[in-house]
């Protein structure tokens, strides 16, 4: 695993780009994508929440593959709730299988559940360790 302090859309079109989620959808059968990483996507990608949502409804709160070079990453069930260890470490894991299945040969992912989710990066990495390889980098604007 790789480490970076940029800009996580400075990669867009060069790599995966992860998207730290919540498994909360609206009313309405939208993705909740209220803050970090999420809400800069949906600012950049207006069609995300209905795509994503039909997505967590049909299979569930796991890695998703999303148009546009990106892919979902689970950090916490409810937009409400706090990330958890244990899903972060399940969406590292799914993301490995994936990214090897489909041959990425870079995946960047921001530190899940650091930013607005309060989780301290030193508990996080450890997880990622465990799953991701040097094709995998995880960015930081600090």
């Amino acid at each position: 695993m790789l480490e970076a302090c940029r800009d996580i859309w400075d990669y867009l079109g060069k790599g995966v780009i992860a998207i730290t989620t919540s498994g909360s959808l609206t009313r309405g059968g939208k993705a909740v994508m209220g803050r970090g990483v999420a809400r800069q996507a949906l600012l950049r990608f207006p069609d995300l929440p209905d795509e994503l949502g039909r997505l967590l409804q049909e299979h569930g709160n796991h890695v998703q593959l999303l148009t546009g070079g990106m892919v979902s990453f689970p950090v916490e069930e409810s937009a409400w709730a706090c990330p958890e260890l244990r899903l972060i470490a399940r969406s590292a894991k799914e993301l490995r299988q994936l990214a090897d299945r489909e041959g990425w040969e870079m995946v960047v992912v921001p530190r899940p559940g650091c930013g607005g989710g309060g989780l301290e990066w030193r508990e996080v990495r450890p997880l990622l360790d465990n799953y991701f390889d040097d094709r995998f980098v995880v960015v930081s604007d600090k």
